[in-house]
């Protein structure tokens, strides 16, 4: 067995990382844009991936002229329509359930670290067949939303380690610059995004390489 220590914990990013809800998004954006006569297409979508709801809110607001809605209303009718496609189906991305059962098995601490309302964090948690996460850090639960380094300082924090013990992955450009910003070893999954391997980042095709062996030693 390797000498090489783990992690003291590991820091989750849900959409697009632990679920492949990002499809859903796109769905639930261009249908608010077809309500205001707006297109929107993939690539607008891809804009969006890691940003805060409520940088993503002022953003759609101001780009379909929504006049009637605060940006609160956009982010409640966008979080309830992902919700609901998720409890259609919820889309597990391949390997994120196994590793985080290693990682429970092994007693690494994990957290999940989203811009999603914690009310969508949670259906999401509550439909994992086992206790998966000690701690959910959301998108309403901090004043700045990535890339700012807040989420990431937050769950550290709240695990009591420092971010400097913590794997944090990714699946967005977003979401690295917060991991890196917060001084946590940044893993990033390719999914929708291209990922540049760059300073301390690790980039990986998928969380099907990842085991409790690939962490060891990354920190």
């Amino acid at each position: 067995m390797s000498t090489l220590s783990l992690p003291k914990a590991v820091l989750w990013d849900m959409d697009g990382t632990l679920v492949d809800s990002e499809p859903y998004w796109l769905l639930s954006e261009s249908a608010l844009a077809e309500d205001y006569g707006k297109v929107w297409t993939q690539e607008h979508g891809h804009e969006l991936i890691g940003k805060s709801l409520y940088d993503s809110s002022a953003i759609l607001k101001d780009r379909f002229d929504i006049k009637d809605l605060s940006a609160q209303e956009i982010i409640d009718r966008l979080t309830d329509s992902v919700i609901s496609k998720l409890q259609n189906s919820l889309p597990w991305r391949p390997g994120a359930l196994e590793l985080l059962m290693e990682l429970k098995q092994a007693g690494v601490k994990t957290a999940l670290v989203t811009m999603s309302m914690r009310r969508m964090a949670l259906a999401v948690t509550e439909a994992i067949p086992f206790q998966a996460f000690d701690v959910v850090v959301a998108g309403d639960d901090v004043t700045f939303g990535k890339p700012h380094p807040e989420p990431y300082e937050k769950a550290a924090a709240l695990l009591g380690f420092e971010t400097s013990e913590c794997i944090a992955i990714e699946d967005s450009v977003t979401g690295l610059r917060s991991a890196e910003a917060a001084g946590c070893l940044p893993l990033g999954i390719v999914n929708l995004m291209h990922l540049e391997q760059t300073g301390t980042r690790v980039i990986r095709n998928s969380l099907t390489e990842m085991n409790l062996e690939a962490l060891r030693g990354l920190i």
